[in-house]
C-alpha cells in the first residue's frame, strides 16, 4: 500500500473526536466516512473536524464500500468492539481499534481467531505503551539486571459522572489496564497469577470499587504490585501512574510526565527512543504496518494478556483468592467456543494447541 489510507472511523462520542482529528490530520491517512448510531452526533463530529461534507452511516461496512475505504477505526463502546471489529474483519477490512480489545477476554479471543482466519490486521491502539519515557524506561530496566519488583502508584479524584460511576470495578475495568499493560512492555514478561484486593473508600462518590491493590507473579518470579485510587483528592499522581523499578544493579524510577531516572552505577547503552506518541503514533504505526505487512505492537494476539490481567484482578478481588492467568485463559477459550457463531472462527479456536501458546508466538506478517 502506497497511497494514503481511507479511514473510515466508527464511535463518535468525545474518544472517537480525538480519534477524527488524528485521521484528518495525518499526512499518511484519508478521513472518507464517520459511522455511529446517532447519525447527528455523527454529523456533528464531522463538522467539528470541518469536515461537514463527510458521509455518515449506521453501518461501517457499508460506508466503507460505499466510500472506497481501506480501513476501519473501531471506537465504538467497549461492548460493541467484537460485533463492529468482526465484521469489518471479514469485509477484508483491516482495524486498529480502541482498547480494551473487547469488553471479555472470550470475545477477544474470539477476534484473535477472526483475524487469524481473515488474514486482515486488527491492531489495539493501547496508546501509552508509545510514550517516549516509557521506552527510555524499558530501556533502563535492561541495564538493571535481574529484576526483582516493579511498582505502580496510581491516585487521582476524577468526577467522570455518567457509566464509570456506576460500574462494579471502574478503576480496574476502565483504568488499570494501561498500567498492567505497560508493565508487560517494561519487564517483557508475561503474567502468571494475581492476587488482588478492590474497595471503595466511605467518601467515595462510585458505587463500586473505586480503589484497589493487586499483586502479580510475573514469569521469572517478578513481582509486580499496582496501587491506585480514582478517588484520592491530593497530591495527585501522573494520568500514566508513578513507576519504580528495583533490579540486582539499582533502580530506575519514573513519575510519569518527566524522564526517567536511572540510580544504579552502571553503564547505559544508548538505544533509540520511540519516535511516536499517543493515538497519533499508534495510527501512524497501524499505517506503517499495512504499507510493510510488519507485525505492529498491539496486534490483537499480543494485546489479550493485558485484559487478561484485569479480568483476573476482578475475579481475585471478587472471590478472595488467588487467581491463575490460565484458569482465566482457559475459561475464557471454553466460553469463546460455546458462544461463537461463525463456523470458521470456532474451528481456528478449536485447533489452538494452547491460549497462552497462541497469544505468545508472534503471528505471520498480514
Amino acid at each position: 500500500m502506497s497511497d494514503r489510507l481511507r479511514i473510515v472511523v466508527v464511535g463518535a462520542g468525545g474518544m472517537g473526536r480525538a480519534w477524527l482529528t488524528a485521521v484528518e490530520a495525518s499526512a499518511d491517512t484519508d478521513l472518507v466516512a464517520v459511522a455511529d448510531l446517532d447519525l447527528d452526533v455523527a454529523r456533528t463530529a464531522a463538522g467539528a473536524v470541518g469536515r461537514p461534507d463527510l458521509p455518515v452511516g449506521t453501518d461501517a461496512v457499508a460506508l466503507a464500500a460505499q466510500t472506497g475505504a481501506h480501513a476501519v477505526v473501531n471506537v465504538t463502546v467497549p461492548a460493541a468492539h467484537h460485533p463492529v471489529a468482526t465484521a469489518a474483519l471479514f469485509a477484508g477490512l483491516p482495524v486498529l481499534g480502541e482498547k480494551p480489545v473487547a469488553d471479555t477476554v472470550a470475545k477477544a479471543l474470539s477476534l484473535a481467531a477472526a483475524s487469524q482466519v481473515t488474514g486482515q490486521l486488527f491492531m489495539v491502539s493501547q496508546s501509552r505503551r508509545w510514550n517516549p519515557q516509557l521506552f527510555a524506561l524499558r530501556d533502563m530496566v535492561e541495564d538493571l539486571g535481574a529484576i526483582g519488583t516493579l511498582t505502580t502508584e496510581f491516585f487521582r479524584a476524577p468526577h467522570f459522572g455518567g457509566f464509570r460511576e456506576e460500574m462494579a470495578h471502574p478503576l480496574l475495568v476502565d483504568m488499570a489496564i494501561h498500567a498492567f499493560d505497560s508493565a508487560r512492555f517494561l519487564l517483557g514478561a508475561e503474567p502468571v497469577s494475581v492476587y488482588c484486593e478492590a474497595y471503595n473508600p466511605p467518601w467515595s462518590w462510585y458505587d463500586g470499587a473505586a480503589a484497589a491493590s493487586a499483586v502479580f507473579a510475573m514469569e521469572g518470579g517478578i513481582r509486580y504490585a499496582y496501587t491506585g485510587s480514582w478517588c484520592s483528592p491530593g497530591a495527585d499522581t501522573s494520568w500514566n501512574g508513578a513507576w519504580r523499578v528495583s533490579g540486582e544493579k539499582g533502580t530506575a524510577l519514573w513519575d510519569g510526565d518527566h524522564e526517567p531516572g536511572l540510580h544504579a552505577d552502571v553503564d547505559a547503552a544508548a538505544r533509540p527512543r520511540s519516535p511516536h506518541s499517543g493515538i497519533d503514533g499508534a495510527l501512524h504505526v497501524f499505517v506503517d504496518a499495512l504499507r510493510t505487512g510488519a507485525v505492529p505492537m498491539g496486534e490483537v494476539h499480543e494485546n489479550v494478556l493485558s485484559l487478561a490481567m484485569v479480568e483476573a484482578a476482578v475475579r481475585s478481588a471478587e472471590t478472595g483468592e488467588r487467581v491463575l492467568l490460565d484458569d482465566v485463559l482457559a475459561d475464557a477459550h471454553a466460553e469463546a467456543l460455546r458462544d461463537e457463531t461463525c463456523p470458521e472462527v470456532r474451528d481456528a479456536l478449536a485447533a489452538w494447541p494452547s491460549v497462552r501458546e497462541v497469544l505468545t508466538t508472534r503471528p505471520a506478517a498480514h
